[in-house]
């Protein structure tokens, strides 16, 4: 068969099965204007609580006078080519200083995106005699990085220390069979449901197994520990982590990521990180852009104390609203009830056109069938007025989903009075 026919006798995969449904507004929705805690979407303001934007930098005054300042000083182009052939700056190598120093590791090394990162760090330290370990709820860039792992995947239940102790014994039998070597990749925060990955339990197991660390801290770095190192130093075992990932995405609301750890191992990774040898280097504007978002991480708590607050206060009066928010400790907030695919439907609508409040759903498979799952993200850019509006307006659709009024194709009895 024609692989282009095939595509398009396709549904589309689990999520592209919605996209003649979806497109536009559940999925590939354009929120406009500057990012602000007000954006529009489709002509409406709403209120956004989708962004990652843990610390407000995104349009903080003083990073967008960094980012235009290097755009005037160097353009978007420069440097030209990959690290290793002509892309190398003394700049670059400046913020793999102060983001090592910033994780107390020996070295760093950047990387254009996160998500390539992480895909190309699990393929440059594994061989086919090695084992790696990893939690079920693992991000899609774990996943794909171990597609291209030639040995042995050993999965445990998420956050399952017992069968975590198990999975490491059983790699520690292949490995001495094969001779080769154990990682455990584990996250800091799982970015859908706010969960903390149980780093200093996973860390006391050093203490029967050999095997080495490397946490994805997409959502942790500059927002988890009391320096916003993330959420190694939330769990004090910054030095029992082998190797850190933090992305730029998140908090330093830019893009791309590094990874810290031993001198010698990010050389080694420095030469052998295939997304990174075959690839155009960050450009230079947000290299400078970096470092001032580093900079303001590390001299201006006042941010991460402002989005504390507001998780604070949004998780709490969810909870004594009644609402389920699951394991969240980090500020990654869903909100789980129970309903059925229209329902949630409706309810996204509801929230959006007369609420005009914006998040994220999340549906089956991604969820059980009977589950509906809101996302919020609060950030420091966002007020505790923002914070009492939602819990509100979230109290109401409660209310209305008790009473059957999503039930059926069409939203029916929704307009606020």
């Amino acid at each position: 068969m024609d692989i282009f026919e095939r595509i398009r006798k396709d549904e589309g995969g689990p999520l592209g099965q919605y996209r003649r449904k979806a497109h536009g507004y559940y999925m590939f929705p354009k929120l406009e204007g500057p990012i602000e805690p007000y954006m529009t979407f489709q002509g409406k303001q709403v209120l956004a609580w989708t962004f990652n934007n843990y610390l407000g930098l995104a349009n903080h005054p003083d990073v967008r006078k960094a980012d235009a300042e290097a755009a005037a000083k160097w353009g978007l182009a420069y440097p030209m080519g990959a690290r290793m052939m002509s892309g190398h700056t003394s700049l670059h190598e400046r913020l793999e200083r102060e983001l090592a120093d910033f994780e107390k590791k020996e070295d760093a090394y950047l990387f254009n995106f996160g998500y390539q990162g992480m895909v190309s760090t699990i393929d440059a330290l594994l061989n086919r005699r090695d084992v790696v370990v990893y939690d079920s709820q693992a991000h899609a860039c774990i996943m794909d990085g171990m597609r291209l792992h030639m040995g042995q995947r050993i999965v445990y239940p998420h956050n399952d220390l017992e069968k975590c102790d198990k999975a490491l014994e059983r790699a520690t039998r292949l490995t001495e069979k094969s001779g080769g070597g154990i990682l455990l990749i584990t996250e800091g925060v799982y970015g859908m449901t706010g969960a903390l990955g149980f780093l200093d339990k996973i860390v006391s197991l050093k203490k029967k197994y050999n095997f080495r660390i490397l946490i994805d801290d997409a959502h942790g770095f500059g927002v988890m520990g009391k320096n916003g190192r993330g959420t190694s130093e939330h769990f004090n075992v910054m030095d029992e982590v082998d190797l850190y990932f933090g992305a730029f995405a998140k908090a330093m609301a830019g893009i791309g990521g590094f990874v810290a750890g031993p001198a010698e191992i990010i050389n080694y990774l420095r030469y052998n990180l295939r997304s990174q040898i075959y690839a155009k280097s960050l450009p230079m504007p947000m290299v400078e852009g970096l470092l001032k978002r580093l900079d303001m991480i590390r001299t201006m708590p006042e941010l991460r104390e402002k989005l504390w607050l507001i998780t604070t206060k949004l998780q709490e009066g969810l909870k004594k609203n009644g609402f389920d928010i699951g394991p969240a400790e980090a500020c990654v907030t869903p909100v789980f009830l129970k309903g059925e695919l229209t329902e949630a439907t409706n309810i996204l609508i509801d929230l959006r056109e007369n609420y005009r409040i914006f998040c994220s759903v999340v549906v089956y498979p991604v969820v059980p069938r009977d589950v509906i799952m809101y996302r919020l993200i609060p950030t420091a850019m966002h007020s505790l007025e923002h914070v009492t509006y939602t819990l509100n307006a979230f109290s109401k659709i409660q209310e209305k989903l008790q009473k059957g009024l999503y039930k059926g194709n069409e939203i029916k009895n929704m307009a606020i009075k």
